[in-house]
């Protein structure tokens, strides 16, 4: 892969060009060996990006609500970034549905920069290279990032680490939506939309939801109690009552130090995350090393246990 001039590439993408900013993330998602250096020009730029995570189960109308708040926030003025993490395609690896596509309003827009990312066999709603990919989009000046989950199950609720604020979605007529989704995503909204309220049965899951809402656990009157919003994305109903949602939970988590303490988390959950793909690396290249065969050996004949195996093996990896 040829090398890139990373500090002038950064400096496009501060001046919003678009090819400079595709460029970065094509880093990020192709783990580059320039990798390091991207993330250190980046670092200085970041923390000024509001990130809102929207999340739900596959037909709530994410994409719909998605393309609705970024009208909005353009409206306000706002420069827009949006990460829509798709389903992988088995064969090319690619994103498999293409949300640019059902974004195309925005697609002339030079205040809106859209990508989508796949999974690639990712767990958990998001794509392995989301939390540097809003780097970028934080570093080239977007100032809010909407970042948009594959359609998830109720276990798949990584966005909640990822995001400054939690959009859950659901509509009316799913079946047994909320049955499906409350031991898990239920859990870990900030914002609640009740998409598609124009259809039969909006109330009553509005309803629903707050009801299962008020059985968690007890909260202080000074605790955040996550709003339920309806809305019609379709027609922009509601959009602009789901923005001051979002601006009110913004607000409340900056008077308590909220939004500080769950920024640091991600970061040391990213770094964490770093530090673990770069050990398993270095255990991969240890496969058939004479050092892991001979403690295997001794653990097959029962000579040592595999936990002292391991931490032998840990100590020959920090003393590399």
């Amino acid at each position: 892969m040829t090398a890139v001039d990373v500090p002038q590439l950064v400096a496009q993408a501060r001046e919003g060009r678009p090819r400079a900013v595709a460029r970065l993330i094509s880093l990020v998602e192709g783990a580059s060996p320039q990798l390091r250096e991207v993330m250190a020009a980046l670092a200085p730029l970041t923390g000024g990006a509001y990130v809102v995570g929207l999340t739900g189960s596959p037909g709530v109308g994410k994409s719909t609500s998605t393309s609705a708040l970024v009208s909005a926030y353009r409206k306000a003025g706002k420069r827009v970034g949006v990460l829509a993490v798709d389903p992988s395609s088995p064969f090319s690896g690619g994103a498999l549905l293409g949300d640019r596509v059902r974004m195309s309003d925005h697609a002339s827009d030079p205040g809106v920069y859209i990508r989508s990312m796949a999974t690639r066999g990712h767990l958990g709603g998001l794509a392995w290279a989301a939390p540097q990919a809003i780097r970028v989009l934080d570093a080239a000046g977007c100032e809010v990032i909407l970042v948009e989950t594959v359609g998830v199950g109720q276990s798949e609720v990584e966005i909640a680490s990822q995001a400054d604020t939690s959009v859950v979605l659901l509509a009316p007529g799913m079946g047994d939506g909320i049955q499906a989704a409350k031991a898990g995503i239920l859990e870990i909204g900030d914002v609640y939309v009740v998409n598609k309220a124009d259809r039969d049965g909006a109330d009553a899951t509005a309803r629903e939801l707050n009801h299962m809402l008020g059985l968690g656990e007890a909260r202080g009157r000074e605790d955040w109690r996550p709003p339920i919003v309806k809305t019609v994305a379709a027609r922009g109903q509601g959009i602009d009552e789901l923005v001051e949602a979002l601006e009110k939970h913004r607000a409340w988590m900056g008077e308590r130090g909220v939004l500080a303490e769950r920024r640091a988390a991600r970061a040391a959950r990213e770094v964490e995350t770093i530090a673990v793909t770069a050990l398993r690396a270095r255990m991969a290249d240890l496969h058939g090393d004479a050092h892991l065969d001979a403690l295997a050996a001794r653990v097959a004949v029962g000579e040592l246990d595999p936990y002292a195996a391991a931490d032998a093996l840990l100590a020959t990896l920090t003393e590399a």
